[in-house]
């Protein structure tokens, strides 16, 4: 079948079809998970209980109080977790980081994140994540869960101060599309482009837009913040050959400039010229390496991350919803109480 021409590819042993024949395996120290998004929270739920390390695609769980409890659950048997917010780890992005620390950019001001890509601008292009029971008259979270998620990362991360409350909305742009479950062109009202505006404790503002039907290359990443001392734009754009750049300015000297990006953020061997799947996933994958190795307390990028980015996308929903701006934190998230840990997967 598929999972043994897979293990053939890529010289896997151990073949199954059933993840629970790999739990109580002592050979397997980290368990990474790849599935459709349904399956991702029972898996890395089962995997943290089992005593493994979980990397998990993004979102652990469409609440974020569930990812927070298998963060929880991760911290208290001392296992490492990491979300698969891949561009987190490009070499631009680590070396913007870097120069924030180091203060270049002084008090952080405004920061703009985009995440825009035409890969469904045709409607004739398979749509993976579907909910088969969703309502077509009411538009459905998508774009900015599963495209928006990196970048809202990356903007929490960059600007370093609590968010304090968000207003937005979200536009379904093209009505039908084939589904590849069925392979019938279907009515999916889901999000597939919107705008947001967030305020933060320090003062500071930032926007997000995320769409997967706006014209120009994937991943199309544009992270930008500006402050008090200078501002830093990096792009991860498949363009000119190259899929990423960082360009900085500084009041002083206001033009923006290309900078060239340090060795020490590339994976051995690595370089801007090389597919950006495999670069940044490469410094994810060391970075993991890294830091379960290390025994250390470092993890970034957890699953305590990830239910902040996933509150913050519960936030935007709720927005929209109410048409109004929203309070960050939520208070009372849903009007349903927290279920038990798996009794939606089961």
């Amino acid at each position: 079948g598929v999972a043994e021409e897979a293990g053939r590819r890529f010289g896997v042993g151990r073949v199954v079809t059933d993840y629970r024949e790999l739990l109580d395996d002592p050979g397997v120290d980290v368990v990474d998970v790849a599935t459709g998004n349904r399956a991702h929270f029972e898996i890395s739920w089962a995997a943290l209980e089992a005593g493994k390390h979980v990397l998990c695609e993004k979102p652990v769980h469409h609440d974020y109080r569930q990812t927070r409890r298998a963060a929880e659950l991760a911290r208290s048997k001392g296992l490492k977790t990491k979300l698969g917010f891949t561009f987190r780890y490009a070499p631009a992005v680590l070396y913007a980081k870097e120069l924030i620390d180091a203060g270049f950019v002084g008090e952080p001001y405004i920061f703009n994140g985009y995440e825009q890509n035409s890969q469904w601008l045709d409607p004739a292009t398979p749509l993976r994540q579907v909910d088969a029971d969703a309502d077509p008259d009411v538009i459905q979270v998508s774009s900015i869960e599963g495209y928006g998620a990196p970048i809202i990362d990356i903007m929490h991360w960059w600007v370093g101060s609590p968010m304090t409350s968000a207003v937005g909305t979200m536009r379904n742009f093209v009505p039908e599309r084939v589904v590849r479950d069925t392979g019938l062109m279907t009515r999916m009202n889901i999000d597939d482009g919107d705008m947001w505006i967030a305020e933060f404790e320090s003062g500071a503002l930032a926007s997000i837009q995320s769409s997967f039907v706006t014209v120009g290359n994937f991943p199309g990443i544009e992270a930008r913040v500006y402050g008090s001392e200078g501002a830093i734009i990096i792009r991860l754009v498949e363009e000119a050959g190259i899929c990423q750049t960082i360009r900085t300015a500084t009041k002083g000297s206001v033009e923006f400039v290309e900078r060239e990006i340090p060795r020490r953020f590339f994976p051995e061997g690595g370089s801007s010229a090389e597919p950006w799947p495999l670069l940044f996933y490469s410094n994810l994958c060391r970075d993991f390496t890294d830091e379960i190795l290390s025994g250390g307390p470092a993890n970034q990028g957890d699953f305590g991350q990830g239910a902040l980015v996933q509150e913050t996308i519960n936030t935007f929903e709720r927005s929209f919803r109410e048409r109004s701006w929203v309070t960050f934190p939520l208070e009372d998230p849903l009007e349903r109480p927290l279920e038990s840990p798996l009794e939606e997967v089961r």
